[in-house]
């Protein structure tokens, strides 16, 4: 399999060099070139499929043609040590729990697929690889701890200064060893223009080898289309159809479960639920994708007012503006919003959602049509904003698994940077 660039100028490349390179040299990001139907027979069977079943064979569609079966059997198996549960909330709604995995978010999938796909590729050859990773929450954690210990490889995650949870700053700050965090003074978009910028800077690439972990890379978001597949499996009722709400921040989530539509996973639509955060909700209606800065809410991880991934939604329907609002509707709601749903599901159900979660129920709350059944990620454990939902719920009220207990009880330790691309150019620069 092949990988193009979305900007279409550079020549098309390998799974590995996809992989290890991160961006496309024109700043564009990596496609595959073809994306493969699962037959009937899959479809009849996978109710009978456990997860880690079901994922091989997609994987298989993804990877087959450039990683030996068994290795890539080993690497879906080790990486899907946890499963994705699918709980009916309220009528025809249900919770898909993508926080069960060692970091309590839904990237625990992407990011231990990717370690262990660039460990396999790193195999062949004696060279550092320096994984940089911007996060606005939850990436940098699910991707720090993902590659922990690996040999070979180092990590330095950028994240924005006062605007991530403190679980989430504990998830990647006190780790140590092969981890190092990046403390920027800006937003999640500052981070993430600082890893472009590196990956554009063809000097500091003749001196260190780079790669990304964010959702641009093709390992860390092909893997999500696996729980959308775990979910049609575990509903029941596989003759209604089938809506799916994905609380969108830099749109990677949504896109892999496009691909799984694509594949042949039957799904009526998608809901792309915002938080204030717009830009994509305002392209649907308009047809004009006009991002800005990412202002601040309770539903951090969604913070985004560059997505990147959208790159990849347009150049999967041509840039069809119709062709995309065929698939995808969005919604967009305020922090206040958030907070009500938040606490009226856990009142009237004793489910307690996070913000995120909170985005993506609402939406299908109020655009689920009769004889749809409605899914909605929820994306991370509500531990991992104790505070926010704390305050809206009531002390007390939000249980903290051990796991996340454990990361509290570790040390702070991290690099402080401004935004400027010099100083962090500098500090890669000294890297070996």
């Amino acid at each position: 399999m092949k990988y193009y660039s979305t900007n279409h100028n550079t020549p098309d490349v390998t799974l590995e060099l996809a992989v290890t390179q991160g961006l496309a040299a024109d700043r564009g990001l990596f496609m595959p070139e073809r994306i493969e139907t699962l037959p009937e027979s899959f479809f009849r069977d996978i109710s009978s499929m456990n997860f880690q079943e079901i994922s091989f064979e997609v994987a298989k569609k993804f990877f087959g043609e450039d990683i030996p079966e068994y290795t890539l059997q080993k690497i879906v198996f080790n990486t899907l040590t946890f499963d994705t549960p699918l709980i009916e909330v309220s009528k025809d709604i249900y919770s898909l729990e993508l926080f069960h995995g060692p970091t309590s978010a839904f990237k625990d999938v992407g990011a231990r697929f990717m370690a262990r796909l660039l460990s396999h590729f790193l195999g062949k050859e004696k060279k550092m690889v320096h994984v940089l990773v911007a996060t606005s929450g939850d990436t940098g954690s699910a991707v720090a701890n993902g590659f922990l210990g690996v040999p070979g490889i180092k990590v330095h995650v950028l994240y924005p200064k006062g605007k991530v949870s403190d679980i989430q700053e504990k998830q990647f700050t006190t780790l140590g060893q092969n981890i190092t965090a990046l403390e920027i003074d800006g937003t999640f978009d500052d981070c993430q223009a600082l890893v472009k910028s590196a990956f554009m800077d063809e000097a500091l690439k003749s001196k260190i080898t780079i790669t990304s972990a964010n959702s641009i890379n093709v390992a860390r978001f092909l893997p999500q289309a696996f729980y959308y597949f775990n979910a049609w499996a575990k509903l029941e009722d596989k003759s209604r159809k089938v809506v799916f709400s994905v609380p969108s921040g830099n749109f990677g989530n949504l896109t892999a479960g496009l691909f799984a539509k694509r594949m042949g996973l039957p799904v009526s639509n998608f809901i792309a639920a915002n938080n204030l955060n717009d830009i994509v909700f305002n392209y649907l209606k308009s047809g004009i994708y006009s991002p800005r800065p990412s202002v601040s809410t309770i539903a951090n991880a969604m913070d985004v007012g560059d997505p990147s991934n959208f790159a990849r939604i347009l150049d999967l329907y041509k840039n069809d503006h119709q062709a995309i609002c065929a698939d995808i509707t969005g919604t967009t709601y305020t922090d206040d919003q958030i907070r009500e749903t938040l606490f009226a599901v856990y009142k009237s159900t004793g489910y307690l959602l996070d913000p995120h979660g909170a985005v993506g129920y609402r939406a299908l709350e109020e655009e689920l049509k009769e004889g749809e059944t409605g899914i909605f990620l929820e994306t991370a454990h509500p531990a991992k904003f104790t505070e926010t939902v704390e305050a809206i719920v009531g002390n007390g009220n939000v249980p903290m698994p051990q796991k996340l207990q454990n990361f509290m009880k570790g040390e702070k330790l991290s690099l402080e940077f401004t935004s400027d691309y010099a100083s962090f150019r500098a500090y890669l620069n000294e890297l070996e």
